[in-house]
């Protein structure tokens, strides 16, 4: 792991989570790109998916968190990061999406309590998949530059890739679990799946069940660019950009904007 507690937190997470705090459920669009088959042209795509915290630093469920330690599955809590965590099946079309763009994805939120706007660019990596498979390797080591040791004096030798996975999947109700035991998303009703354990309404209690965790991933969003428009005032909007500079030591810069 090249996690290191000195990467700086990036200037504007304590305000980010301060607003998101204010939603009761928080979403958030999540837009990738795909093209047309028949002409090659960018088609944009946008969905509503559920944030699932910074990466590493997963809020569990009572109950999740009582399964994962009962069955020896509970990672310790020694990362933090500026990564944004959503989860997704494998067979959803945004995941080819991401890895025909190389990733490229921007993500918004709308907080009303606090009139703000935030827009999040900037690169996914996805992971669930076998360690042995080279793109889990390419995501995992990317995702391991973004993380933060809480301390240097913590060690890592009993956090893994595997185990905190297995807690995203825990996190959802054994109902959620289950959607990932579906028919193939998005194809025609009419078209029966041949595998017999793929069918809607299924509750999953099994944090390894086997047809579930294939299908199961975790997206995670390292972030280059925020765009924050605060409308509070309607004669006064203020809009800024936040920019990181990976050329040499990770620096962000922000600039005022016209909104």
């Amino acid at each position: 792991m090249a996690a290191s507690s000195g990467i700086p937190s990036a200037p504007w997470r304590s305000l980010f989570l301060e607003h998101i705090s204010k939603l009761d459920d928080p979403y958030m669009s999540v837009s990738t790109v795909a093209f047309d088959p028949q002409t090659g042209s960018p088609i944009p795509r946008v969905r509503t998916c559920g944030f699932r915290g910074f990466f590493g630093e997963l809020k569990l469920h009572h109950s999740a968190e009582k399964q994962l330690r009962d069955e020896g599955e509970m990672n310790p809590a020694i990362y933090e990061s500026d990564m944004l965590a959503f989860t997704t099946d494998v067979r959803m079309e945004k995941v080819e999406q991401l890895k025909e763009t190389h990733g490229a994805i921007e993500v918004m939120f709308w907080v009303k309590e606090t009139m703000g706007q935030w827009r999040l660019r900037g690169k996914a990596f996805i992971i669930g998949d076998d360690d042995n498979e080279a793109l889990e390797r390419t995501a995992r080591s990317e995702i391991a530059k973004g993380l933060r040791k809480k301390s240097e004096n913590v060690t890592d030798g009993e956090w893994s890739w595997e185990k905190e996975v297995t807690a995203y999947f825990a996190n959802h109700s054994p109902l959620m679990r289950g959607s990932f035991k579906g028919p193939h998303p998005g194809t025609p009703l009419s078209q029966k799946p041949e595998d017999p354990n793929l069918s809607l309404g299924q509750k999953v209690d099994d944090l390894h069940d086997s047809t579930a965790r294939r299908n199961f991933r975790v997206v995670v969003i390292r972030v280059e660019e925020v765009d924050r428009l605060d409308l509070n005032d309607p004669a006064e909007a203020k809009r800024w950009r936040t920019t990181l500079d990976n050329t040499g030591h990770q620096r962000w810069e922000e600039v005022e904007l016209w909104p």
